[in-house]
């Protein structure tokens, strides 16, 4: 372009028509050519207009970048045949609607395949995340969080209103990658989400965002669901020790198993007893401390505690015993909590199935009833 002016601005003011006559066209092609081949998303939205339209385009916006408003007369009524078919096929749009379209489609496209490669377990090379991000003009900061949805409606809905989130479902589980240029920053994510059960992944660098959202989906199916009013995010932050617990139940079975063999005699009801008294006083240190967390005298805490001296020996004074019991503690905890948890939900879903009737035996009813 640069070298169009010069050479036309060297020339006698009288010949400029003259010379953009003959040099216009054959750069509007060029320039036609590498917005065909050099903008990504854009060639798949413009491939079937012509490229002689899109030319003319070009044309008539080059001319009045260089100060002419309409393009020079050609001398032809009524062009080339391909000019006229071009023009026989109704008005086009003009090429900043055309470019704009192919930019906004050409955005998404990335923006999709970004959060795909994204949430998925291959890993990124730095140089094809830092080119997915550019085509999808998101911003590459040191941390993302996921955050894990109930519905699939939401995610549309929440990445308008969540600057630069990406949007996408994973095996089925709608979720969201939202930049965090503050690790630490919960203000906003808590505003957006309130009245919402939604699960917050913690913040990982962008090539690590699969873990962020794999904990999230972890924790959204951990957490019992709370009722409309109570809805709202749970962060993964706060639940890292319950996760990391959990995250093979086989293991978890097999340590309390193993830590937890004394008490497996006793009746269960006896078991629970004398096991929230030694997760008590693991976690306060002493029987004043787990009397207060049980809401029973400290007298009742040091003889439960006789009784599981007598059942565990001198195990309980060595330190990497106490940590493993406590882990067991927890543990077996937190699994008889998800346990609970997937047989409410059992229970619902066999009584949603119960109410439903087959038309085959809402129209046998139906006779029975002189229907």
């Amino acid at each position: 372009m640069s070298e169009l002016l010069n050479r036309n601005w060297s020339r006698p003011r009288g010949e400029w028509t003259q010379f953009l006559r003959t040099e216009l066209p054959a750069l509007a092609a060029g320039i036609v050519e590498e917005l065909r081949d050099g903008i990504p998303g854009l060639s798949p939205h413009v491939e079937d207009i012509d490229d002689e339209v899109v030319r003319q385009h070009v044309e008539s916006a080059l001319l009045t970048a260089l100060g002419y408003h309409q393009p020079p007369a050609t001398g032809q009524d009524e062009g080339s045949p391909r000019q006229r078919d071009a023009h026989d096929s109704g008005p086009l749009p003009p090429l900043r609607a055309v470019l704009s379209q192919g930019f906004s489609a050409g955005r998404e496209r990335a923006r999709r395949e970004l959060f795909a490669a994204l949430t998925s377990d291959t890993p990124l090379s730095e140089t094809a995340l830092a080119e997915l991000a550019g085509a999808a003009r998101w911003p590459l900061l040191d941390s993302v969080r996921a955050i894990a949805l109930t519905s699939p409606g939401e995610t549309r809905q929440l990445a308008a209103v969540l600057d630069d989130a990406l949007a996408g479902m994973v095996c089925g589980q709608p979720c969201l990658l939202v930049p965090t240029p503050d690790p630490e920053a919960r203000t906003t994510l808590e505003s957006t989400l309130r009245g919402r059960f939604a699960a917050v992944g913690h913040p990982v660098p962008p090539r690590d965002s699969a873990s962020s959202q794999r904990w999230a989906v972890r924790l959204l199916n951990l957490i019992p669901t709370p009722s409309a009013p109570d809805a709202r995010a749970v962060f993964v932050d706060d639940h890292l020790s319950a996760l990391m617990l959990l995250q093979d139940e086989h293991l978890a079975h097999a340590l309390a198993a193993r830590r937890l063999r004394p008490l497996a005699h006793l009746t269960p009801r006896q078991s629970e007893r004398l096991e929230d008294t030694l997760l008590a006083w693991l976690e306060g240190g002493g029987a004043p401390e787990a009397a207060k967390a049980l809401s029973v005298h400290p007298q009742t805490v040091r003889y439960r505690m006789r009784q599981l001296e007598k059942l565990f020996g001198p195990d309980l004074r060595d330190p990497r015993t106490r940590f493993e019991l406590e882990m067991a503690l927890h543990s077996r905890r937190l699994m008889a909590q998800v346990q609970r948890q997937n047989s409410r939900v059992s229970r619902r879903t066999r009584a949603v199935t119960a109410e439903f009737h087959p038309p085959q035996d809402a129209a046998r009813m139906a006779r029975v009833n002189g229907l």
